[in-house]
């Protein structure tokens, strides 16, 4: 182990797309699905109420590099390009002196299935095999992304498995450090061009009798076909994970790196609109949120509520790498203290393509309004909104009753409306008109 004085840890975010938080066993899955997971976070820290800022890929993961808001980027929605002025997590671990590298999916870059130019890969300069959008680009067994010098490099095999490799040889040719990685699967996430979740051979039929998440359970969906790929998605990356896990060891860095196991949103199974994603439920804002390494060791769970926006700080904070002033989200390390004070009560979050939408979700209140003038591709934002959706999660917490525009919760809903209004002011937007629900659900 390294002095921690005269070295600062590696950091290595292990990013999966679409994986529900209550998938892994830290979160009470009885599934068996996440061994590796569930003894790091046994010895870590959790945080227990971990949601998405942006419940749709692109933009969360502009959120996720920046510190920003969705917005606030630019990248409100899926096939806008992270601007190239934006600054991310590599320009800042790279001015501090750490080799910087990402493999997977990126979604950034505007190029769907082309190379991404280097101006567009975030900063990302010491190594890159990535693709923008992944699953147009390969199959669950087959495919190709993309080098340095944008030549494609092709796979056979399960695709979780060969990013996993690639990162391992990563790992073993960052000997002298220290490293910032960000391996990004594009698992759990559905083919899209099959139109299913797609797991390695057999897996499936492990999980052919699945427990059924009590939010889906009484709608209508594709949970009943789709939950066995996809809950042998999810161990097939636990498997992967063990594997870095492993790496880590073997190189004799574990001690001296910082772990993030993280998802961008979650999925609800086309329960409550088309598909699975771009809603204000639990089952697509709720993500799984596990750190390990110097400073989190602590064998802990933090119980206020986090969004991903404050992911950049807290890996740069922890990291001894300073905060930049324009990052909307806040470090972590606080909570892991058990500093909790000024914590606000409640995370914020942007929706776009299926709507113009915002929201806090507390934790006991859920709220969120949209703009139905505007349109969730073409508008960013909006300066009128409608209430929407209001859920007391401690008598509903599976949000199957929605009480907004009842006479009776009109003094929450007030309530509720000026702390959102106070939340998108903080993310850089003008205060907007939200007019009370129009219609008794």
């Amino acid at each position: 182990m390294t002095d921690s004085a005269t070295r600062r840890p590696n950091v290595l975010v292990f990013f999966t797309d679409q994986q529900r938080w209550d998938t892994a066993g830290c979160y009470g899955s009885g599934m068996d699905l996440t061994g590796n997971l569930d003894r790091m976070a046994a010895g870590g820290t959790r945080f227990d109420l971990a949601f998405t800022c942006q419940p749709v890929c692109g933009p969360a993961r502009a959120s996720l590099q920046t510190g920003k808001y969705a917005a606030a980027t630019g990248v409100f929605r899926n096939g806008i390009a992270l601007p190239a002025e934006e600054r991310t997590l590599a320009h800042w671990f790279k001015q501090a002196g750490y080799r910087v590298g990402y493999i997977g999916k990126w979604h950034l870059g505007g190029t769907r299935d082309r190379p991404v130019p280097a101006a567009n890969r975030g900063g990302y300069v010491d190594r890159w095999l990535a693709a923008d959008v992944l699953e147009f680009t390969s199959h669950p067994n087959e495919g190709h992304l993309f080098d340095e010098s944008g030549r494609p490099v092709p796979f056979t095999g399960y695709r979780s498995d060969f990013l996993t490799a690639r990162a391992a040889d990563f790992i073993r040719d960052s000997a002298g450090g220290p490293f910032f990685l960000f391996l990004s699967f594009i698992e759990p996430h559905h083919q899209n061009d099959m139109k299913r979740f797609v797991a390695p051979d057999g897996y499936a039929d492990r999980y052919a009798n699945p427990w059924v998440p009590p939010d889906l359970r009484p709608l209508p969906g594709d949970w009943m076909r789709e939950l066995p790929d996809y809950y042998g998605q999810c161990a097939r990356l636990d498997e992967n994970f063990g594997q870095i896990l492993a790496c880590l060891d073997a190189a004799g860095i574990a001690d001296d790196t910082i772990v993030l196991f993280l998802s961008d949103h979650g999925c609800h199974f086309r329960t409550r609109n088309g598909e699975y994603k771009r809603s204000c439920h639990d089952g697509c804002l709720r993500v799984p949120m596990v750190f390990r390494g110097p400073g989190f060791d602590r064998r802990t769970v933090v119980p206020e509520p986090v969004s991903l926006v404050d992911v950049p700080p807290t890996l740069l904070d922890a990291a001894g790498v300073g905060v930049p002033p324009t990052m909307h989200g806040r470090s972590l390390l606080p909570l892991v203290d058990r500093r909790t004070d000024d914590w606000p009560e409640e995370v914020f979050f942007q929706i776009s393509e299926a709507e113009v939408g915002r929201g806090i979700r507390a934790r006991r209140w859920k709220y969120s309004v949209h703009a139905p003038d505007r349109s969730g591709v073409q508008d960013a934002g909006s300066d009128t909104y409608v209430e929407r959706y209001l859920y007391d999660l401690a008598a509903d917490p599976h949000e199957h009753v929605n009480l907004v525009g009842r006479k009776d919760y009109r003094q929450v809903a007030d309530g509720l409306r000026e702390r959102l209004i106070a939340r998108m002011v903080q993310a850089g937007e003008a205060p907007p008109t939200i007019e009370p629900a129009r219609f008794y659900p």
